[in-house]
């Protein structure tokens, strides 16, 4: 695929995630790509490494959580590389999260989870949108899970969100010329998985439940992306591919 001359957003693109495979992806197809993220020595290592790959990349500190944040973010985006033709809503509170159930968890980081997992999509697409507008249309992918479908917790709840998410954006940004679909990645070997809590066993009773037997890489998710994005997805809007290995196909 050949994004020469798009520009593209990538949060949650710091080093040694899947956002991280992502941006890569699109800046070794050409495109100029600003890694979003609100740890700055994870987003300029990523940053490096496209760099390194002769690409073009540019770190830019947001919190998506909060609009102006996100409003700052954009406009340096597109104060830098002319405009702004695609956004991938990566960012998530994942590794780290607490595990609480939704009975137990307490209200305050409820809503912390929720603003970041569910609402930094909307937030950072409001402020990206009227930039892709100017461009005459984008494309746009958000991060969704397979946890999605499996009923555990915040997590699950906010991903199903995103999914619905995807679909209402999909209706109102389709006449502006503006695509917006989702991934559902499955388990994927990034740190962010394999943490204390998640054990060897688990991971391997996951993997051997899974049709294509094995975790999922950056790069998978990477492809995925750049169809959805590329001109080859034109007539693709609202869209949820699953990309896990069949752990969790669905009708």
């Amino acid at each position: 695929m050949d994004f020469t001359g798009k520009v593209a957003i990538v949060t949650g693109a710091g080093a040694g995630g899947i956002g991280e495979g992502i941006a890569r992806g699109l800046a070794a197809a050409g495109a100029q790509v600003a890694v979003a993220d609100i740890n700055e020595d994870a987003g300029r290592k990523t940053v490096d490494l496209i760099t390194g790959d002769r690409g073009t990349g540019f770190y830019v500190p947001v919190d998506i959580s909060a609009p102006p944040s996100a409003e700052a973010m954009t406009c340096a985006v597109a104060e830098r590389f002319g405009g702004i033709d695609y956004l991938v809503n990566n960012a998530a509170l994942f590794g780290g999260m607490r595990l609480d159930s939704l009975m137990s968890m307490d209200w305050d980081y409820y809503n912390k989870f929720m603003s970041i997992n569910i609402h930094g999509c909307y937030v950072v697409t409001k402020a990206a949108v009227p930039y892709m507008q100017k461009r005459g249309g984008g494309a746009i992918v958000n991060t969704s899970s397979t946890a999605a479908w499996s009923g555990y917790g915040a997590y699950s709840v906010a991903k199903l969100a995103v999914n619905g998410l995807t679909m209402a954006l999909a209706r109102e940004l389709g006449p502006l010329n503006i695509r917006v679909n989702a991934i559902a990645p499955g388990p994927t070997d990034t740190p962010a998985l394999r943490n204390p809590i998640v054990t060897e066993d688990f991971i391997a009773g996951m993997i051997a439940a899974m049709p294509i037997a094995r975790l999922g890489q950056p790069a998978d998710h990477a492809a995925a992306v750049s169809f959805l994005l590329s001109d080859g997805a034109s007539w693709i809007t609202g869209l949820t591919m699953n990309v896990d290995g069949g752990q969790g196909m669905r009708v």
